[in-house]
């Protein structure tokens, strides 16, 4: 389980108020997608949820540890209890899918014995037994977040938290990725945090809980989703990736299209 209780957040170093009186609780066998714009605080919980930063004011709680009262020399036990999926993949390019996973499981202290009965499991769940001794760049972009996903797995967690998981994916991987991550959800038991910027996918969600949903390009977004306009959906979530890109300094795919589109909206 997942909790938290009034929790506010500012960085010392700048002053930033990233969260105030956030309150929430995600249980097993919940498929929750934490939604937002750009600078609402959706990094911030992640870091969070990881013990990477504390709170600076309220209660985190992962899986029975509170994270606020949490040692250091405690935080690894804790994150072998959290099962964390990258938009990047982040796999190890020499080796094969079977040796990425039991390399993730090996590095959280599991035996030998744990591993060579885990892999081949959490492989069959993804749909990937068959390819073990393939290397990543044998692999599609989908089979590659799949074998992310068995990496999380096999740390025996029951949170898993995806941060813009199908980022880099098609259409047609994406919906097999959620299909998956659902499924693990619903017939799994998981925990499973869906963290993205684009409202147009949650729609798959069992919960959506939204930050700061008032702002102005994200409330236009749920209004045309409520509305059912997919072509004013796709251009407001392309717009909140673009705001991301930027704001995290990283160069657009298209600049001269994100001008149009800004200056389109604005009509």
């Amino acid at each position: 389980m997942v909790q938290m209780n009034d929790v506010r957040k500012i960085y010392d170093s700048s002053g930033t108020l990233a969260l105030d009186g956030v309150d929430l609780t995600i249980n097993e066998g919940e498929f929750v997608f934490l939604v937002g714009p750009s600078g609402s605080g959706k990094t911030t919980i992640i870091k969070l949820l990881t013990g990477e930063i504390q709170p600076t004011e309220g209660t985190v709680i992962v899986n029975d540890f509170d994270l606020g009262k949490l040692k250091r020399r405690k935080l690894p036990k804790m994150r072998r209890t959290l099962g964390i999926i990258f938009q990047d993949f982040r796999l190890i390019d020499n080796m094969n899918v079977y040796d990425n996973v039991a390399f993730a499981m090996r590095v959280v202290g599991a035996s030998a014995k744990e591993i060579k009965k885990r892999v081949p499991y959490v492989l069959e769940l993804v749909g990937l037994e068959g390819r073990e001794k393939r290397l990543p760049q044998e692999l599609s972009g989908g089979e590659q977040q799949r074998v992310a996903i068995a990496r999380a797995l096999g740390m025996d967690t029951k949170i898993l938290l995806a941060d813009e998981p199908t980022g880099n994916l098609d259409t047609a991987n994406s919906d097999n990725i959620f299909r998956i991550l659902q499924q693990l959800a619903h017939e799994g038991g998981y925990c499973v945090i869906i963290v993205t910027h684009d409202m147009g996918i949650a729609a798959r969600a069992d919960r959506v809980l939204e930050l700061n949903a008032d702002s102005a390009p994200f409330a236009a977004l749920k209004k045309a989703l409520d509305a059912g306009d997919k072509d004013t959906v796709s251009k407001y979530s392309t717009l909140l990736y673009d705001q991301a890109l930027l704001m995290a300094g990283l160069p657009l795919e298209d600049p001269a299209g994100f001008a149009q589109m800004v200056a389109s909206l604005m009509v």
